[in-house]
């Protein structure tokens, strides 16, 4: 099972060919667990409840993806995105 930080997120997701469906986003990314500040999840779980049923681009699958995140998620104020 691969790990990606979300601090990182963006640049692995930046690895799909768009448009995409959610539902072959969330296949890409089946086998990895997203950590964050204060815990993990598996990402093609996360990206399955965003609520675009496709991707145009990048900046809509993240900003997607920032927006269904526990707040937990983010950590702190003035921590690094998932770097805690």
């Amino acid at each position: 099972m691969d790990r990606v930080r979300l601090s990182r997120v963006e640049s692995r997701l930046d690895d799909l060919q768009y448009p995409i469906s959610r539902e072959d986003a969330a296949e890409h990314f089946a086998d990895t667990t997203l950590t964050y500040a204060d815990g993990e999840e598996n990402l093609g779980d996360r990206i399955l409840d965003c609520r675009s049923e496709s991707f145009a681009d990048l900046d809509e699958l993240v900003s997607d993806l920032y927006n269904i995140l526990p707040v937990e998620a983010l950590g702190e104020p003035g921590q690094s995105e998932g770097d805690a």
